[in-house]
């Protein structure tokens, strides 16, 4: 990923802690020399001094079997992005976007029964630890589990390396960034909003 100084994230918590609150992920592999990629809810662990990105597909889905060839894949994280007019500058410019994104690359492996398991039970209890009627893997009938693990196929990717871009305006004076901030929240829509919530957190943290 091309990433211009001004907007290079080398923080790891940071990253962890975006790709935590991002992990809806886009995971890309080839299979013939073609590029394909599945769509998916994954997670980024700590073991040891490593890092891994674990999830799991369906096994009607083909891509797991990409794993087999032993080489780099791409997964892609990203946050919210917007539109940015260079009406809000004070000074003439071009139009830009402004976004959060992270891609890990690593090599997959197949997890076993027990690992997905584990796996398993973390991604609901995150997932469902705030709801009143929660559904974990300790509630669900034995025979549903066991129905429902032939279905899919877990994973994990050990991290080799991760590159993380944020533009958020950066490289714009004080008077043209607490001005762009404004101008997302005026925009009345989702992305626009948070976009400017991040912008607000980064100025808050120089």
């Amino acid at each position: 990923m091309y990433i211009p100084k001004f907007y290079k994230v080398t923080d790891i918590d940071e990253i962890v802690e975006f790709v935590q609150h991002h992990s809806f992920g886009t995971l890309v592999t080839t299979r013939k020399g073609r590029p394909i990629a599945t769509h998916l809810p994954l997670q980024l662990v700590k073991e040891e001094d490593d890092y891994y990105v674990t999830g799991h597909m369906a096994y009607g889905n083909p891509q797991w079997r990409t794993f087999e060839q032993d080489e780099e894949i791409l997964i892609m994280f990203q946050g919210p992005h917007s539109y940015i007019s260079s009406s809000w500058y004070e000074q003439e410019n071009v139009p830009t976007w402004n976004y959060q994104a992270v891609h890990i690359y690593g090599v997959a492996q197949i997890l076993d029964g027990e690992e997905l398991k584990q796996d398993l039970t973390k991604l609901m209890e995150k997932y469902e630890h705030h709801r009143p009627d929660t559904v974990l893997w300790d509630k669900l009938s034995p025979s549903l589990l066991e129905t429902e693990m032939k279905g899919i196929v877990g994973f994990k990717v050990k991290v080799s390396d991760i590159q993380a871009a944020f533009k958020m305006s950066q490289n714009r004076n004080d008077t043209d960034y607490r001005n762009i901030i404004e101008q997302l929240r005026n925009e009345g829509n989702t992305d626009s909003s948070r976009m400017a919530d991040e912008m607000e957190k980064k100025r808050k943290e120089r």
